[in-house]
């Protein structure tokens, strides 16, 4: 397993994050996930013992299809420049008994606009604890953290908030598991790749 995980980072690392993070063939990286699904040391990490491993702060390194975000922003007509995506992480928190807040976040370089972070918070919950969780997502956020490149100011965060009417379910599969690397699959099979950066 060791190996196959090496050779994972190697390749994802060879990658760099920009085009790891945007849609793009990435059919040799997906082998290797297969690969270290297979091997997974922990089935069910929505299991109570098992959710240490899974609970904490992790910097999203691959994605197979690109993200939400990611294929929004190739759609924005150029502006002047490159866009540049800094940053992509995932924090879970405990919530009740059979249930995790999660909350997703990106730090982006736009042309000419400066550094701005997105976020989406939602909730996990489940029914079996084994590796499948029902997800939805309660508020956006997005903040001019640099804007217009300006380092020692920034703008308020807007928040929204997304009525229960509106909210979507969709399902996720943790497939694979470890003190250091996370696979997550998406409803329709995206592969994400998250490593860990720190537990709760």
């Amino acid at each position: 397993m060791s190996s196959t995980k090496a050779q994972l980072l190697q390749r994802i690392e060879a990658l760099g994050l920009q085009q790891a993070l945007f849609p793009a063939n990435g059919e040799p990286i997906n082998e290797i996930v297969y690969q270290l699904e297979n091997l997974n040391p922990i089935p069910n990490p929505l299991h109570p013992d098992s959710l240490p491993s899974l609970l904490g702060n992790w910097e999203l390194i691959y994605a197979s299809r690109g993200t939400v975000v990611t294929r929004q922003l190739t759609s924005i007509p150029d502006l002047g420049g490159t866009l540049t995506i800094k940053r992509v992480w995932q924090t879970l928190v405990p919530g009740d008994t059979q249930k995790i807040f999660a909350s997703n976040g990106a730090f982006l370089d736009l042309p000419l606009l400066g550094e701005w972070r997105l976020q989406a918070d939602g909730v996990w919950t489940w029914d079996t604890p084994d590796r499948t969780a029902n997800v939805t997502f309660n508020a956006f956020s997005l903040q001019a953290t640099k804007p217009f490149n300006l380092k020692n100011w920034s703008l308020p965060e807007l928040k929204i908030p997304v009525w229960e009417f509106f909210r979507n379910q969709a399902l996720w599969t943790t497939s694979y598991l470890d003190p250091e690397i996370r696979v997550g699959r998406g409803a329709t099979g995206n592969l994400f790749v998250f490593r860990r950066r720190d537990r709760l």
